[in-house]
Formats: C-alpha cells, structure tokens, sequence
C-alpha cells in the first residue's frame, strides 16, 4: 500500500464555502482522491483551516505550515508521497508578501519533506506541489485578502520556477476548478470533486 500525506489549508480540511461547514466526507478532496486511486493507497487528510505556508498568524493563531509539517511527517512516516497545497492564506494583506515569496516559502516545505527522513526506508518521500488560488470575488474575505487576487494571478509563473528549481512535479489547480462565488476562496462540492480527480490523474502521471 502506498501512503500519501495531503498537507493544506481549509480546501484540505472541506470548507464549504456556502454555510461555513464542513463538506460531507465523501465530497472532500483527499477522499476523493483515495476513491480514484483505489485500495492499494492509503490518502492522509492533513488540513487546517487558515494554515499558511510560512507565516506566523498574530490574528488566527498557530497556522504555520513550516512549523507543524516536520510533526506531522514523523507521526505519519513512511510516506511514499506528500501533496503540498498552499499559499492562499500567505495571500492575506496582514502578511505583505509578494507571491515570489510565497513560493519560496512552500520550497521551504519541500526542502522540509526531502530532508525529514519520512519515506520508506528513512528515505525522501515522492511530492506533488498543488498551485492555489483566489479570485476577485472576495465577498466577506475582500479586506483581509486585499490585493490577494491579483498576487495570485502570478502563482503559476512563480511556483513553476521554484518547482522546476527543485525539480519537483506540480500542477495549477485553477487549469481545472473554479472558486466558489460564495466567498471567491473556497470550493464547492463539485470542485472539490473535480480537484480530487484532477489529483489523482497527478499521481498517476508521477508513476506513484
């Protein structure tokens, strides 16, 4: 069985954007994904909501990506794969951080995961870097996202370059969903459907 850890923010953990809740289970991307990719993968759900990259959150509290992962690797070893898919809440104007460097900071993460030694045989799991986004249509989020939008309509040309950097497979996430209407940052049930058959093609094509 391979083991893939899914490390993210609220769109891992199944926010839904219409009331606030949670997605029911079986709408959630990662088990989405584990349903795509069948019995011979075990899909770990890591998300947390408001979780950045990088930063530490004076308002939210500890959300930051970079200090939880190295735990969460170890609880969770050996990992065949980890799917990092963050960025969104490093968008927040409270952080003021041009999108090259919110990008840097989930190489951050992928150097985390190399050398944690949480693959099998103590070795460096396999990762997929999944790009995120937001649109214009902030509704209640549009003051604390101010000028995220257009910040995140450079994440595909940055991510590429660190990825390409670090020679590690990713994929943009705004090639194929669309963000709820809603709140213009989460997604609906049927995107997260679609992310997580979109992800498991990702998988797929890595040879996992």
């Amino acid at each position: 069985m391979k083991t893939v850890l899914c490390f993210g923010d609220s769109n891992t953990w199944g926010a839904n954007p219409a009331d606030g809740e949670r997605h029911a289970y079986e709408d959630r991307w990662p088990i989405v994904l584990q349903n795509e990719l069948g019995e011979d993968y075990l899909i770990i759900a890591e998300g947390l909501n408001g979780r950045t990259a990088t930063f530490d959150d004076p308002v939210e509290g500890d959300k930051n990506g970079k200090r939880h992962l190295p735990m969460i690797l170890e609880s969770h070893a050996p990992l065949d794969l980890v799917i990092i898919m963050l960025g969104t809440n490093d968008l927040k104007a409270r952080f003021s951080a041009p999108a090259v460097d919110i990008a840097a900071g989930v190489g951050g993460l992928v150097d985390i995961v190399r050398s944690s030694g949480s693959g099998p045989g103590a070795g460096e799991p396999q990762l997929l870097i999944l790009v995120p986004g937001v649109t214009e249509r902030l509704s209640g989020f549009a003051e604390m996202f101010a000028g995220g939008a257009e910040k995140s309509r450079e994440f595909a040309r940055v991510f590429a370059a660190m990825c390409q950097e670090r020679n590690v497979p990713f994929a943009n996430v705004n090639d194929v969903v669309r963000y709820s209407q809603a709140d213009g940052i989460h997604l609906d049930a049927e995107a997260q459907r679609e992310l997580g058959r979109f992800a498991a093609q990702q998988v797929m094509a890595i040879g996992l």
